[in-house]
């Protein structure tokens, strides 16, 4: 078993999950923290729904709409030539689905707690609606930002059900950390090779929530400075 090879997949995984789920998560934070419009209760739960969903069922659907039967699969293949079957980009898709509730939450989070008064004032020493948002509302939400996608890397390395129900357990492919251990577990005699991914999984998903936690310190911090000005 290639660990240092798994390792590296994993990681291409959760970061391309991340990073390609960035602007959508923030485009539904925003509307979803400052928007009015009917139909948000809607987008807010189906937002949330892969928290309560069974990681299966999200695979599922993914199955159904990105196979290469499926409409969006069917159209990439036929015009594209791409497919996300068996392959990695087919776990970092279902990677991104499963951590965009926790990013979108904290992105929302964050922009809430922006003080709408340091806005106001803004805009009242002429600053224009875009000015306001790249030098007030951004600065004051990116720790909670940066929280969020962190938060959904770590939750992207632990992905399991969804990931093995779509792209299913291919090698050097799709078998990422959870997929591995699982494959191992299967195996007798591999206690050590499951002891050293599952130390390796450990370690990856608590320093990726430390560094949420202290990011979340630090918005914190940046917030209540901003009181004080």
């Amino acid at each position: 078993m290639d660990i240092g090879g798994i390792v590296l997949l994993s990681l291409k995984v959760s970061g391309v999950a991340v990073i390609g789920t960035m602007p959508f998560a923030f485009l539904l934070a925003w509307a979803l923290a400052r928007g009015r419009f009917p139909g948000k209760m809607l987008l807010d739960a189906l937002v949330a729904l892969p928290l309560v969903l069974p990681p299966v069922v999200t695979g599922w659907l993914l199955l159904l709409a990105f196979g290469n039967n499926g409409p969006v699969g069917r159209l990439l293949n036929d015009h594209l030539g791409f497919t996300f079957m068996f392959r990695w980009t087919g776990a970092a898709l279902a990677a991104a689905i499963m951590a965009l509730p926790l990013m979108v939450r904290a992105m929302r989070l964050s922009i809430e707690a922006v003080d709408r008064r340091l806005e106001s004032a803004a805009r009242t020493l002429g600053a224009s609606p875009l000015r306001v948002f790249w030098t007030v509302t951004l600065p004051l939400s990116l720790p909670g930002i940066f929280a969020g996608a962190v938060l959904g890397f770590a939750r992207s390395l632990g992905e399991f059900g969804a990931t093995i129900t779509f792209v299913s357990n291919i090698p050097g492919e799709t078998q990422t950390l959870p997929i591995a251990i699982y494959s191992a577990l299967q195996m007798p005699g591999s206690e050590a090779a499951v002891t050293r991914l599952a130390l390796i999984s450990v370690a990856l998903s608590l320093g990726a929530l430390v560094l949420s936690e202290l990011l979340a310190r630090r918005f914190h911090e940046a917030k209540g400075r901003a009181h004080v000005l």
